[in-house]
């Protein structure tokens, strides 16, 4: 009984500990996105160097996300819209049940 308990236990712990790294990397994707669309943004408003798409980019690659795509539209292409991918912690990314994390944003100038 003492061991069947034992590992019930140490299951619950592992799912807990799944579920927390998919929460953290959803969270991830989603700040990256939000980040590089606000900095693409400031690039197509000409408030910071560079082209939009590469400074989402570069953005997203120091959060730790990948960018997937990168449109502008809008006047002048101000408005940025953005996509990332964030992988899960490489300590569980060996389950191969959890998904990658994606995060999607849209940024432009005030009304």
């Amino acid at each position: 009984m003492t061991c069947g308990f034992a590992l019930l236990l140490m299951s619950l712990i592992a799912a807990m500990v799944l579920l927390a790294q998919a929460g953290a990397t959803a969270s991830r994707a989603a700040t990256a996105a939000d980040l590089a669309a606000l900095a693409a943004a400031d690039a197509s408003r000409g408030l910071i160097p560079g082209d939009p798409c590469t400074v989402a980019a570069e953005t997203a690659a120091a959060q730790g996300a990948t960018l997937q795509s990168c449109s502008r539209a809008g006047p002048g292409g101000t408005v940025v819209e953005v996509r990332t991918s964030a992988r899960v912690d490489p300590a569980v990314h060996w389950f191969a049940l959890i998904p990658d994390a994606t995060g999607r944003a849209r940024a432009g100038p005030p009304p």
